[in-house]
């Protein structure tokens, strides 16, 4: 029902900027929440940032005041604007939707893009 389509990884230098976008498309009954997560060689996946349909916003402690999510509900996208990148940021970044199922908002699933490979160099 839902596909998630990510953009904007890529090859930067410590302490510089990538934003990183996902594009939603597909019939639902209303997002939950948008986010993303990264995963790298080795380690565990884990949490970045994460927004919920009401606007509360989490980041992860490792990236607290470095990166910066937001919305445009219009364009349903999620973007994630990573500033004063350092190479342990280096990883695969996934977006992730949680979408309702049902019109009554009982039932609800996850959908992940494909993934975008961001390679912070020292």
């Amino acid at each position: 029902q839902v596909q998630l389509v990510e953009s904007g990884g890529g090859l930067v230098q410590a302490g510089g900027s990538l934003r990183l976008s996902c594009a939603a498309s597909g019939s639902h009954f209303g997002i939950n929440a948008m986010g993303w997560y990264r995963q790298a060689p080795g380690k565990q996946r884990e949490l970045v940032a994460y927004i919920t349909s009401g606007g509360s916003i989490n980041y992860a402690d490792s990236v607290k005041g470095r990166f910066t999510i937001s919305r445009d509900n219009a364009k349903n996208t999620v973007y994630l604007q990573m500033n004063s990148l350092k190479p342990e940021d280096t990883a695969v970044y996934y977006c992730n939707a949680q979408y309702y199922r049902d019109p009554y908002h009982l039932r609800r699933e996850d959908y992940w893009g494909q993934g975008t490979q961001v390679t912070v160099s020292s």
